[in-house]
């Protein structure tokens, strides 16, 4: 008998549910809701679309979409076009986001003391951030004009002609670096004000007693402590070097002979020039994964940084 109350007892207590929601936990899923929703219409079911996309393609212009598989992706790594545009993005990530955080870096160590000029400076330094990109890209057209642009004008002075800046292959490219780091720097420079807050100034006393000089300084004292603003600001800029494509748009259109042709703006062409949805998505996604891959080594460098900063 007392075996089987038991036997019952322990079939009740198993048939019963062994969790409950807690009040709280039902309020802190209703409060997410809004936010759940919001990134569910406009961040993950897009990328549910285009990798939908990029696995079917239209037999003619109009026509009903069928399933190609990976024929997308073939034809993406098949055009020369799209290989110049990834060769063209590397040149312009080396080129634009070195050379603007060595000019922030170097700004925020120039103007680290606050005073009234140096804030006069910051400000100077920060004004083309504010400026919008379409905009920033009319102001280097004007400049970059053949013969009558400001920076001809200037070089006629000297009775130096210059080149076709947006109009030679071998130099469009580096114009275009040229605008992307004007408006960058100062940008990147309040990051590495913010950084240079946390250096202690002991390390600077020690490191002045021992006989460093600016350059051991900097390369002993400055960079170690700056590690994780240097990851964090890289991150920025590999970011931007990807998503920005509004100056292309205003002062080359990828031209001339695809020399400033970058991924973002291949993608616009296939979708809005060549109709062609199903290669667009696929480069989409080929540049969304090396965003990901990118964006984690940079933040694992980031993570050992404070980890060593912390240790």
């Amino acid at each position: 008998m007392a075996q089987a109350v038991f036997t019952a007892e322990k079939a009740r207590e198993w048939s019963a549910p062994r969790w409950r929601p807690r009040r709280s936990t039902v309020l802190a899923f209703a409060m997410l809701a809004p936010s759940l929703l919001f990134l569910a219409l406009f961040t993950y079911w897009p990328v549910v679309q285009v990798l939908w996309q990029s696995l079917h393609g239209q037999v003619r212009v109009g026509g009903p979409q069928a399933y190609v598989g990976p024929q997308n992706f073939l034809k993406l790594f098949a055009d020369p076009a799209f290989r110049k545009a990834l060769a063209n993005n590397l040149v312009y990530a080396l080129g634009t986001v070195i050379p603007s955080l060595v000019l922030a870096l170097g700004f925020a160590m120039a103007l680290a003391r606050s005073s009234r000029v140096n804030a006069l400076f910051r400000a100077l330094f920060f004004l083309p951030v504010l400026i919008p990109l379409v905009a920033a890209a009319s102001i280097f057209l004007f400049l970059f004009l053949p013969n009558v642009g400001l920076l001809d004008y200037h070089l006629a002075k000297l009775a130096l002609s210059g080149p076709n800046w947006l109009g030679d292959p071998d130099i469009a490219l580096w114009s275009i670096m040229a605008l992307t780091i004007w408006k960058n720097a100062g940008y990147y420079m309040l990051f590495f004000l913010a950084g240079l807050q946390a250096v202690p100034a002991d390390a600077y006393e020690a490191a002045i007693l021992d006989g460093a000089g600016p350059w051991q300084r900097l390369r002993y004292v400055t960079l170690p402590y700056l590690k994780p603003t240097i990851g964090f600001v890289l991150v920025i800029g590999l970011l931007n070097v990807v998503t920005q494509v509004d100056h292309v748009f205003v002062l080359t259109k990828g031209g001339p002979s695809d020399s400033t042709n970058l991924l973002l703006f291949y993608v616009y062409q296939q979708a809005v020039e060549n109709y062609d949805a199903g290669r667009a998505a696929a480069g989409t996604l080929v540049m969304l994964a090396l965003l990901l891959a990118v964006t984690a080594s940079s933040l694992r460098t980031l993570e050992r940084s404070f980890g060593e900063k912390e240790a």
